[in-house]
């Protein structure tokens, strides 16, 4: 690693940053390929919060989850939700 004062390496610090502006944009190019399929879900009458919430219970293991699910019932029922 150059330090303040040494030479720097320009060819591989240009290579570093030239693949993270591409990753970059790989990544917004993404991001606005799920922003469309969300627009196509929700024209087609789905609720996009619930598929969100979906999205993100599928991301959990099995275990949180199941933790997740007890405490919210716990607390559904203490405020006499259930």
């Amino acid at each position: 690693m150059a330090k303040k004062g040494e030479a720097l390496d320009a060819g591989r610090l240009r290579s570093f940053v030239e693949r993270i502006e591409r990753l970059e944009e790989e990544k917004k190019g993404l991001a606005d390929d799920v922003k469309d399929v969300f627009a196509e879900a929700k024209a087609a009458g789905y609720d996009i919060k619930v598929m969100r919430q979906v999205i993100k219970l599928r991301k959990m293991d099995s275990a949180k989850y199941q933790e997740l699910e007890a405490l919210l019932d716990l607390y559904k029922t203490a405020l006499g939700m259930s």
